[in-house]
């Protein structure tokens, strides 16, 4: 049997579940790009190495899988979810986590996946685990979906500004956030005037400055 654990199998597993989203959703699919590329830009800017910062990009590139099994009347609805909906929306990143495994994915992408609607204070989900026990990976995640989500338009709400999505995310650093990511977060947002992705942008992105080609280049071919 060939090894699971080589990166030439993990570049194979994300490359085909990804494709799975772009057939399913294609606007699901750009957002999960754009989210790859703030969530290796922020793990970079945390201070973790390329291959590390590489990982959780993928992870960021199908966290959204699970929303593949969704009905489109959910998935697209364009007012408020139902009670009984949003339960049905929050399965998503179980059923992304066990799509997954049955890909014999690394625990380590499974996990961030799993994990990456977990909050900082324990109020999230699926598990409710919160501080330090929540996967590093996923904690950076958590902020760069966030804040994807916030500065694109969705069929329920206009995108926010990107002054208001910062206060947004501020407002919640400790609670939703881990605070001490949130804080780099906020500061490449500060110092970095090109750090946001045009939302039509097509992904593989081009280098907006050299700095950037290197956080960027996670091409899953290479």
């Amino acid at each position: 049997m060939a090894p699971t654990n080589t990166r030439r199998h993990i570049r194979q597993v994300i490359n085909e579940l990804a494709e799975t989203i772009r057939e399913r959703d294609r606007v699901t699919y750009d957002h999960c790009r754009r989210v790859a590329i703030y969530a290796q830009r922020l793990a970079r800017a945390v201070g973790l190495q390329r291959t590390a910062a590489r990982t959780i990009a993928q992870a960021a590139l199908v966290h959204d899988l699970g929303k593949t099994w969704m009905q489109n009347e959910v998935l697209n609805k364009p007012s408020a979810l139902s009670l009984d909906e949003r339960h049905e929306m929050e399965r998503h990143p179980i059923i992304a986590a066990r799509i997954m495994m049955a890909y014999d994915a690394p625990d380590e992408l499974i996990d961030i996946v799993r994990h990456h609607h977990e909050a900082y204070d324990g109020s999230g989900y699926p598990d409710g685990i919160k501080g330090a026990a929540i996967p590093l990976g996923a904690r950076i995640l958590t902020i760069a979906d966030v804040f994807d989500a916030l500065t694109t338009q969705r069929p329920y709400k206009e995108a926010m500004s990107l002054e208001v999505a910062r206060e947004h995310i501020a407002a919640r650093a400790g609670k939703m956030f881990d605070p001490a990511i949130t804080d780099v977060f906020l500061h490449l947002l500060n110092e970095r005037q090109d750090f946001q992705i045009a939302m039509h942008t097509t992904c593989p992105l081009p280098a907006i400055d050299p700095t950037w080609d290197a956080h960027d280049n996670f091409d899953l071919a290479s």
